[in-house]
C-alpha cells in the first residue's frame, strides 16, 4: 500500500516499513537536519534597574548598609569642590569606600583592576550606582587618607565595644610579613645609590633645558611628563641614601659589615627580610592586635624591621589609645618579650609570652634570675603555671587565623610602595575584617534588614 502523501511538504517522507508496520522512521543525517544553533553576536537592550541586579543578601549590600552608617567627615574633608562652586563634582566619598571594602573581601587589591569591574560586575556596578569611576580617585582614595581610616577603625571599635562584643579579656599580637613592590634587583649600595643620584639629577637639568628651550613645542607635554618621572626617581634615590644610615646600623647589630647596606631605588622602605619558606625577600612587617574572644583587630601597624622584638610596647599603647583602656592579658609569642618590652607594658597589662629554652635540663626556665626586674622576674613564675599555658593558647587560635584570613583575601604581595600607602592597605585589610566579624557578632550594628542594605540575611 502506498503511503499519504505527507501534511507538510517540508516533513520528511517516511518510506515504507518492509514488516508492513510502518513504526519506525529513519534516522536523518545531521548536514539534511534543520535546526536553531546560538548566536551570541547580536546586540540586546534590556531594561533592568541596578537595584535588581543583586539578592537581597548579597554581601555588596552588607558593605553598603556598614558604609553608609559610618560617620565619613574624615574622607569628606579633601574634597575641595562645593555646592555653587566651578569643578565637577567628586565621587562621593562612601562610593569609594565602599568599593575598596567589598574589593578587599573579594581578594582584588590593584585599582585598575578594581576599575575593570565597576564596568563589568554587577555588584561593582551597583555600589557604584551608575557613577563612573576610574582607577584614578580608587588610588588616591587608598593612598592618602591614612589617618581617616584609622579613625574609622576607632569608631568601629568603639562600637563593637559599647554592643558587648570587645570586652578586653586578652589581647593577642603577631606579625606578618607580606611581599613588597619592590625587586631585589633594585637594592644598591651607597656608593652605586650616589652614582645613580648624579644619574637622575643630570637627566633632571637635561629635560628642565629641552623644555625651557622649546616651552610649546610639539613634545612639550612628553617632555613634561618625561621631567616628572626623572624627579620622582630622584626623590626616591635621595630616599634611598637617607635611609641607609638605619640599614647600615641593623646590619652592625647582626655582626655583619655596615658596608654591606643596600636600600631599593623603586621604594627605599622596603627592607629585605627572611620568609616563611627560608628565603629573602622585600617586604613589610604587618603587625595585627586582635582581641581573643570576638577576632576583631584592634591595632594595625606597618613596620620595616623584620624583627619583632621592640613591637609589643607601642602596639599595647595603641590599643589603649584606641579602646581607651588597656586590655588585662596580651598574648604574643617568643619574638616580642624582650626585658625592656616587659618593663615598658608592665603597669598597662599582663603579658603571656613563651619563655626561651635552655641547653641543660637541670636548670629550671621558670626561676627568675638574679638580674631581672620584678616584672620579668613575675613573667619567668607567671609562664610555669598550668593556668599561663591554657590562656596562651588562644594566642594561636586568634592572631594566626586573622593572619591566614588576611592572606585568603590577598594579602600576599603589595601592589604600592611607601610605608605610608602600605599602611593604608593594613587598615583597609582590618576594617573589612572586622565589618565580617561585626556582622556575625553585632548585625545591627551593619545595617542588616534597614535602609539600602534590605538584608534579611546575611550571605558570603
Amino acid at each position: 500500500m502506498t503511503p499519504p502523501p505527507p501534511l507538510f511538504p517540508d516533513e520528511p517522507t517516511l518510506p515504507a516499513s518492509p514488516s508492513g508496520q510502518g513504526s519506525a522512521r529513519t534516522a536523518l543525517s545531521k548536514a539534511s537536519a534543520r535546526v536553531l544553533m546560538p548566536n551570541r553576536h547580536p546586540l540586546e537592550l534590556r531594561a533592568s534597574d541596578l537595584e535588581s541586579l543583586l539578592p537581597p543578601g548579597h554581601r555588596a549590600r552588607l558593605v553598603w548598609g556598614y558604609v553608609e552608617q559610618q560617620n565619613l567627615e574624615g574622607l569628606y574633608a579633601g574634597i575641595k569642590v562645593v555646592e555653587g562652586g566651578v569643578g565637577g563634582a567628586a565621587i562621593a566619598p562612601e562610593i569609594l569606600y565602599a568599593l575598596w571594602l567589598y574589593a578587599t573581601l573579594e581578594g582584588v587589591g590593584s585599582a585598575r583592576a578594581l576599575a575593570r569591574l565597576t564596568q563589568a560586575h554587577d555588584a561593582y556596578r551597583w555600589i557604584c550606582g551608575g557613577v563612573q569611576v576610574n582607577d584614578h580617585p580608587l588610588a588616591d582614595f587608598r593612598s592618602h587618607p591614612g589617618d581617616a581610616l584609622d579613625d574609622l577603625l576607632t569608631d568601629h571599635v568603639a562600637s563593637l565595644m559599647a554592643a558587648g562584643v570587645v570586652k578586653l579579656k586578652a589581647v593577642a599580637q603577631d606579625g606578618m610579613r607580606v611581599r613588597a613592590s619592590a625587586g631585589a634587583a633594585s637594592f644598591r649600595r651607597e656608593e652605586k645609590l650616589k652614582a645613580c643620584l648624579d644619574a637622575a639629577r643630570e637627566q633632571v637639568s637635561r629635560l628642565k633645558a629641552q623644555v625651557d628651550a622649546d616651552p610649546v613645542g610639539e613634545s612639550a607635554r612628553q617632555q613634561a611628563a618625561q621631567r616628572r618621572a626623572a624627579e620622582e626617581r630622584e626623590a626616591r634615590i635621595e630616599a634611598a641614601l637617607a635611609r641607609l644610615p638605619e640599614l647600615a646600623a641593623i646590619k652592625k647589630g647582626q655582626g655583619k659589615d655596615p658596608q654591606e647596606a643596600r636600600a631599593s631605588t623603586t621604594d627605599a622602605d622596603a627592607t629585605v627580610m627572611k620568609r616563611g619558606d627560608g628565603g629573602f625577600r622585600p617586604a613589610f612587617n604587618f603587625q595585627y592586635a586582635s582581641d581573643t574572644e570576638s577576632q576583631v583587630i584592634l591595632g594595625v601597624e606597618v613596620v620595616t624591621a623584620g624583627t619583632d622584638q621592640g613591637q609589643m610596647s607601642p602596639m599595647v599603647e595603641q590599643v589603649s589609645e584606641r579602646c581607651g583602656q588597656a586590655p588585662e592579658n596580651w598574648l604574643v609569642d617568643g619574638g616580642y618579650p624582650g626585658h625592656g618590652q616587659l618593663d615598658a607594658v608592665a603597669e598597662k597589662t599582663t603579658v603571656y609570652a613563651p619563655v626561651p629554652k635552655t641547653k641543660d635540663p637541670t636548670v629550671d626556665v621558670h626561676h627568675p634570675k638574679a638580674k631581672d626586674s620584678l616584672p620579668v622576674a613575675k613573667w619567668w613564675e607567671r609562664m610555669g603555671s598550668d593556668e599561663a599555658k591554657a590562656l596562651y593558647r588562644d594566642r594561636a587560635s586568634t592572631a594566626e587565623c586573622v593572619n591566614a584570613l588576611a592572606r585568603n583575601r590577598g594579602l600576599n604581595r603589595l601592589l604600592i610602595r611607601g610605608l605610608k600607602r602600605v599602611r593604608g592597605v593594613a587598615l583597609l585589610f582590618a576594617l573589612a575584617h572586622n565589618l565580617m566579624r561585626a556582622a556575625t557578632l553585632a548585625p545591627e550594628l551593619v545595617g542588616i534588614g534597614t535602609g539600602t542594605s534590605a538584608i534579611p540575611q546575611m550571605v558570603g
